[in-house]
């Protein structure tokens, strides 16, 4: 019960399932998820440990950028229900289509300026 309960929770907060949505699309950074959402990089970040903790993405580092990925769910049959079927939902909600087309123009070496 403790593991269903911890992915729903993880998903009972809509800039969570924006950024789920992101990472859909591509490997993202804590700054380009801050860019695209227009939220404090602490923010960001808090969304990005529910998440992890519940088994949805994971992180890696690469050179000075840590990466945020969609896992496959592996870590629990909850997250992997719902990591598979959040692909599929929401791809065309209007406030979700238009998030999806900011993200080619987002780009961690011009936001961070190295």
């Amino acid at each position: 019960m403790k593991e269903f309960i911890k992915v729903m929770k993880a998903l009972s907060d809509p800039g969570r399932v924006k950024i789920m949505k992101m990472l859909q699309h591509r490997v993202m950074c804590v700054c380009e998820i801050q860019a695209a959402l227009g939220i404090a990089q602490s923010t960001a970040s808090k969304h990005l440990k529910t998440l992890e903790e519940a088994g949805l993405i994971s992180s890696f580092k690469k050179g000075l950028w840590v990466n945020y990925i969609l896992t496959d769910g592996s870590a629990s049959a909850y997250a992997a229900n719902l990591v598979g079927n959040l692909k599929h939902w929401l791809d065309y909600d209007p406030e979700m289509m238009a998030l999806i087309k900011t993200l080619p123009g987002i780009n961690r070496e011009k936001i961070c300026k190295k």
